[in-house]
């Protein structure tokens, strides 16, 4: 029976998927197949045949092959590898070469040999490719093909650089990258423009060859391609979908990275629900929002024909489910993000006392604040409220050489106008000129350049908090040192992240504290920043009262906005204060017009802003609630 049960609710899926909690678990568990392989061939005296992927996915499954290496004597004497690609051009000791990568992940760790790895040629002539990529395989066929073989995604849907358009029955050969990858790229290689537009690449066929096939992904940005990958139509547009084909393939996912996949995103479709008050809003929405309808107006016709009538049964008449629905949307909606003073807040999304609250805002980057929530930070202060803002990183890795060149000749010209020795500071300018002249893809910047670039992000940090209407003693500047390495690369968060962040919450005692909780920020300073609040937070509710009365409340924004069944505050905004928030987002000059690191979103972060809010306000406007310029939506961070 559990069996049959299984089979209803994998039924959209056309392939096998196993799902973990998250990528930890899940990364020991694939490490532990490899392990387990490893020393069944070593038992029978033959030699193991893999074949790896690089990017962030495998990391963790390499981290842990080598922790069973070095702490379980697991051997690597009997293992031969072969990568999946390689980008060309690329000299193998360059930062982001595939070669690099391996080495520091996994080979200089192990036992290996290092006469068994293969990894594709990046720096080739172009007409020797072809004889390599024949060579390639022919070194795989010989030893009898490869026996398990890892691959990650990409968010094109790409299998080792299979971009789309690529054949079911492709070879190794140099493929020409999609765009979109080249973007996702591009913070490794300290832009789009230093991404090798090209990469040697194992086809799909020599994929298929494997006798086992293991997927990984990791995260929601991953989320809306693993659908199309495992519940799609077979399409060369969407090369992973080729998988489907083989009887020897499994994904591996994370939770994050399965929940739009039919049996999480709308689990109503494939098995009876346990009906939690969060799935109900989340399926009286989606319903809604597929027959592009208000919620008070949905039918029992149209529950019972879009897999909802078990809802209809248990809770029904429909019209009160829908009423109920409504009435909580409703109550996410607040002029007074801060709570209203003397009112009713049994229905309010904040509290009413004390009527003026201590407000914190942690902004990761120095434009975060003002970019996902600058409309209710400037109607936290217009209401009154005691308001802080707290800039966690310097920012200094994303301004242009041009700006610090520019900013540093206007330092020379002011000190000249005053009289001021100029002579150190010209000296200072010219070795920078000649380091940026020479400067090479994603190197570091010298101290006194990165110096110079987090000025830039810190004054006009402090001119937007002051648009905003704070005091400058209001204005913090965290630095946390987990950011401060000069590489697009961070360091882990130690210790002392979270002590500088517990002094700053011990000084303000804040009643509320705002955290950006976008995820999808593609460099991971968003989530490393929440982390860091969330346990400076835990540490002091240990011993501190005033903590037990802190609520966490987190915006988005910048990159991807909550779902409408998610949020549980929507702070609306009329057309005059939507152009506050432009004014103070304009204050950040060196992220206008065209950011270093953008991701892939071509738009300015000020547009982007006003599409998001403006999509919000909408969605809440075709449910049958009322009309808004715009909203900024939150939602509560429970402990």
């Amino acid at each position: 029976m559990a069996r049959l049960n299984l089979l209803e609710e994998t039924r959209y899926e056309k392939l096998p998927v196993t799902v973990y909690p998250n990528q930890k678990v899940a990364s020991v568990a694939v490490a532990k197949r490899i392990a387990d392989l490893i020393r069944s061939k070593q038992d029978r005296n033959e030699q193991a045949v893999l074949g790896l992927a690089t990017g962030v996915t495998p990391i963790g499954v390499y981290a842990e092959l080598v922790r069973l290496h070095k702490e379980e004597g697991l051997s690597f004497k009997n293992v031969i590898t072969f990568n999946l690609d390689e980008y060309y051009p690329m000299r193998p000791k360059a930062a982001q070469s595939y070669v690099t990568f391996m080495n520091e992940n996994l080979f200089d760790h192990i036992d290996i040999d290092k006469a068994n790895v293969h990894i594709p040629d990046g720096t080739l002539k172009q007409d020797d490719i072809p004889a390599f990529c024949l060579e390639y395989e022919r070194q795989i066929n010989a030893l009898g093909g490869i026996d398990l073989q890892i691959l990650g995604i990409g968010r094109t849907g790409h299998i080792g650089f299979n971009e789309p358009g690529s054949a079911p029955n492709s070879g190794t050969r140099l493929v020409t990258l999609d765009d979109l990858t080249r973007n996702d790229a591009s913070r490794d290689f300290g832009g789009k423009a230093n991404v090798p537009t090209k990469a040697i690449t194992m086809g799909i066929g020599t994929i298929f060859k494997a006798r086992e096939i293991i997927l990984m992904a990791w995260s929601g940005k991953k989320a809306p391609i693993i659908k199309k990958a495992v519940e799609g139509e077979i399409s060369g547009e969407v090369p992973a979908t080729y998988l489907q084909l083989s009887d020897h393939v499994e994904f591996i996912l994370d939770e994050d990275a399965a929940s739009e996949l039919t049996r999480f995103g709308t689990p109503w479709l494939v098995k009876d629900c346990v009906w939690s008050k969060q799935l109900k809003k989340k399926a009286v929405i989606w319903l809604a929002e597929t027959l592009n309808k208000p919620v008070l107006k949905l039918t029992e016709e149209d529950y019972n024909s879009h897999g909802m009538a078990q809802l209809a049964v248990e809770q029904g008449p429909v019209y009160n489910i829908n009423i109920d629905i409504f009435n909580q949307i409703q109550h996410t909606i607040t002029g007074w993000p801060g709570g209203k003073p003397d009112a009713d807040d049994s229905q309010r999304p904040e509290r009413a006392e004390p009527a003026r609250k201590r407000s914190i805002v942690f902004s990761p980057h120095p434009d975060d604040d003002v970019i996902s929530m600058g409309g209710t930070f400037i109607r936290l202060v217009d209401q009154g409220h005691d308001v802080h803002v707290a800039y966690q990183t310097s920012g200094n890795t994303a301004v242009w050489d041009d700006d610090v060149l520019r900013y540093m000749e206007f330092a020379i010209d002011f000190n000249q106008s005053i009289g001021d020795d100029n002579s150190h500071l010209k000296n200072l300018y010219e070795d920078m000129r000649s380091f940026i002249a020479k400067k090479q893809p994603n190197e570091i910047d010298t101290k006194e350049i990165r110096d110079v670039k987090g000025f830039i992000r810190k004054t006009e940090a402090i001119s937007g908090a002051r648009y905003a209407g704070l005091d400058d003693d209001h204005i913090h500047f965290q630095a946390l040192p987990f950011y401060e390495t000069g590489k697009t690369q961070k360091n882990p968060i130690t210790d002392d992240d979270i002590k500088l962040t517990m002094e700053l919450l011990q000084n303000i005692k804040p009643h509320q504290v705002f955290v950006a909780g976008d995820f999808a920020d593609p460099h991971g300073t968003h989530l490393v920043c929440f982390n860091i609040v969330i346990a400076a937070l835990r540490k002091l509710r240990e011993t501190e009262d005033w903590v037990k009365d802190c609520w966490v409340w987190m915006y988005r924004g910048a990159w991807k906005e909550f779902e409408t069944y998610e949020i549980e505050m929507a702070v609306p905004l009329s057309p005059e204060e939507v152009l506050r928030k432009r004014n103070a987002i304009f204050k950040h000059q060196s992220q206008k017009d065209r950011a270093v690191f953008p991701g892939d979103d071509a738009r300015e972060f000020w547009v982007r802003a006003e599409d998001r809010n403006r999509e919000t306000a909408q969605s809440y406007d075709r449910l049958g609630l009322a009309e808004y310029q715009a909203m900024e939506a939150f939602v509560r961070y429970h402990f």
